[in-house]
């Protein structure tokens, strides 16, 4: 048998014990592989002591979120068995537009890794957002119109779809014109209003939170993408689903920080599933197969002239991956990919003005302590938010924070206009001193940041600015910081060094006092106003169910 390089060969032969996901049956067999493809299979009398998978597939992610673009994302992803994803790259459409989703598929070129990228339907999000560029239904469907441009990215205004706003029905139409698939983002959408936006044509859904939620969906035809990320895990809530539904979910990561990344990808939920009793054959329906099928992926499935994408494991108990093949070429051999470190571009967008602790102030009289005041909550885990009540403190002739009561000021920073910082109130951060400030904020990304005092606000939004981007966390005699020059969003160093600095600025803040899971991804997601309940946007708070902007004062 030929031991392919990474510059395989063109025609050689692996063995192993071919796990079928289509014919759900092991056989020990050989393959005979020809210009990148399968172009043999034969039953072999004897078992081996290696087999074969199929490679995993990431149903939903947003690639920018991993902090690093694409083709770097792809040397960290590979080596976990991951041979594609379905990316949604509305986070850098968000601050660049149209040539910031070429500059993903650009560098994605550069890699043989299998990406689908998608048109993004909604930038931004949402009118009460001020992004740094607009995706119209004509820019939507110019994208659609490209070859390397599968689907219509998640549909995130739902409240548009349901009411039948001309310029989003215009999207969907433009996606169905095309046949190609419309992804849907509708957090506890259920009812009638669940029913007009499935009817709408959209087929996915990843924000489901329970299993009853999913359920609902599934009534509705629509596929459920199980998700387990940095900021959302819905994994144990949903796993069920393999099993009673394994036709109709997939497995994603949504938002992945590095340092997940670098520790595992698809191949971790993999491993849960088989942990919790699944069938094999339905974990590889749903980290395999239903991707591929829903979304005409070119990727490799083990069947006769498939392209040759697979990966090599010890046992299907462990599962633990000795080689990854793309293509016919080995990509990774035991956790490391053989593709080399690329230079990618900085695309970037950032006009925003050094700030002073005095745009942080909320000018308060006395009669104001002790008045309601509208307060986020953050939920460990979640990207759902609540809004309790709090009495206002005032100190000073403002509004301050009160790091004993856990109450914490946030601001929205307009990074790409110099105006004045939306500010207002958040709970669960638990940071005791200091702050935390972050250019990746979905989904219009200007910079949010939470602090106990205004002038630690300033300290670390400053830093952000001061950059053009990255995440930042200070103390009283100390601070960290991470560079992200790419649009802001992304950096450009290793990725196995942007993990150990992501680690350290996590550390670094939970240090501060943070509880949080991932304090960070947490952050990014308080001013994304298409997620309840209540969130803080460029203008100010904004209460996602009624769809409308509300006062900090609940009186």
């Amino acid at each position: 048998m030929v031991d392919p390089a990474a510059d395989a060969p063109d025609f050689w032969r692996i063995s192993g014990n071919l796990v079928d996901p289509l014919a759900r049956r092991i056989r020990p067999a050989t393959l005979t592989i020809s210009g990148g493809r399968i172009a043999g299979i034969s039953w072999d009398s004897i078992e081996h002591d290696t087999w074969l998978l199929p490679g995993f597939v990431d149903a939903h992610v947003h690639v920018e979120s991993s902090l690093l673009p694409p083709c770097e994302f792809a040397r960290l992803a590979v080596a976990h068995g991951t041979v594609a994803t379905v990316s949604d790259p509305h986070e850098i459409a968000n601050v660049l537009g149209i040539p910031g989703v070429e500059f993903m598929l650009d560098d994605a070129r550069r890699t043989p890794f299998h990406f689908c990228f998608g048109a993004p339907s909604c930038v931004p999000a949402t009118p009460f957002d001020h992004a740094g560029a607009t995706l119209d239904a004509a820019g939507v469907a110019t994208l659609l119109d490209r070859p390397d441009i599968g689907y219509l990215s998640e549909v995130m205004n739902y409240p548009g779809v349901v009411a039948g706003d001309p310029e989003v029905l215009a999207k969907l139409a433009a996606a169905k014109a095309r046949r190609k698939p419309i992804d849907g983002h509708a957090p506890a959408l259920s009812g009638p209003a669940l029913a007009s936006y499935a009817a709408a044509g959209i087929s996915t859904d990843h924000e489901c939170v329970t299993l009853d939620e999913a359920l609902e969906k599934i009534r509705r035809g629509m596929q459920i993408l199980i998700r387990e990320g940095s900021a959302a895990r819905n994994f144990d809530a949903l796993a069920p689903l393999i099993d009673s539904y394994p036709d109709r979910c997939m497995l994603c990561s949504d938002d992945l920080h590095p340092d997940l990344l670098a520790a595992g990808h698809v191949d971790r939920l993999v491993r849960r599933a088989l942990a919790r009793g699944s069938d094999l054959f339905n974990v590889l329906r749903a980290a395999s197969v239903n991707p591929v099928r829903h979304y005409g992926l070119g990727v490799g499935l083990l069947q006769l002239g498939d392209a040759a994408d697979f990966i090599e494991v010890d046992d299907l108990e462990s599962l633990r991956i000795r080689r990854v093949f793309l293509d016919g070429a080995v990509a990774a051999v035991a956790g490391v990919s053989n593709w080399p470190r690329l230079t990618s571009a900085a695309p970037n967008r950032f006009t925003a003005q050094p700030k002073t602790a005095v745009d942080f102030t909320i000018a308060a009289t006395a009669a104001d302590a002790g008045r309601p005041l509208r307060v986020i909550e953050a939920r460990d885990g979640q990207r759902v938010t609540g809004c309790v009540i709090a009495q206002a403190h005032v100190v000073a002739g403002s509004l301050a924070a009160d790091p004993a009561t856990d109450t914490l000021k946030i601001a929205v920073v307009d990074r790409y206009n110099d105006r004045p910082p939306a500010v207002a109130f958040v709970r669960n951060f638990g940071l005791r001193q200091g702050a935390i400030a972050s250019s990746v904020a979905h989904d219009s990304h200007n910079i949010v940041a939470v602090g106990t005092s205004d002038e630690a606000l300033a300290r670390a939004v400053n830093l952000v600015i001061e950059a053009r981007g990255g995440l930042a966390a200070v103390g009283p005699d100390a601070h960290r910081f991470l560079p992200l020059p790419i649009a802001g969003l992304m950096s450009d160093r290793p990725g196995a060094e942007v993990a150990a600095a992501y680690t350290e600025l996590d550390r670094f803040a939970k240090a501060l006092g943070s509880p949080l899971a991932a304090p960070f991804m947490t952050l990014a997601f308080m001013a994304l106003l298409v997620i309840p309940a209540v969130k803080l946007g460029p203008s100010g708070l904004f209460d996602v169910e009624r769809f409308s902007p509300v006062g900090l004062f609940a009186d």
